[in-house]
């Protein structure tokens, strides 16, 4: 995080909801790298596999002594750390928002609920 509890509390509205935005954009946009990081070992995975010779067994170890392989997989384990510190900073300053009462968006009462059901006539 860039900022501290402190630094975030005592920011103005308006430049806690922008850093909110900043954090929420950054976060996306390593979500989306990470998921597409991950799809690209799956599709290497699955072409390391069907251009193995031999049984299902002996492919399936193929792919899974593949150094390469392993180590595309620990990159994708560290950018799901680094994703879930950013989900983590997103969290904190949507926090600090709700405690200060800014809320973004006001709560959709459903008036359906708060009649009682009555029974079709007889």
């Amino acid at each position: 995080m860039t900022m501290s509890v402190e630094q975030l509390w005592s920011l103005p509205e308006t430049a806690l909801i922008g850093a909110y935005v900043e954090a929420r954009r950054r976060y996306a946009e390593k979500k989306f790298e990470r998921d597409t990081q991950r799809a690209r070992l799956e599709w290497m995975r699955a072409k390391l596999f069907v251009n193995t010779q031999g049984n299902v067994t002996e492919r399936k170890m193929a792919v899974d002594v593949s150094e390469e392989l392993a180590r595309k997989g620990q990159e994708v384990r560290e950018m799901t750390r680094d994703l879930d510190m950013l989900k983590i900073d997103v969290d904190v300053i949507d926090t600090m928002i709700r405690l200060r009462g800014a809320h973004g968006a006001a709560p959709v009462h459903d008036e359906t609920a708060e009649k009682p059901v009555e029974p079709e006539g007889e």
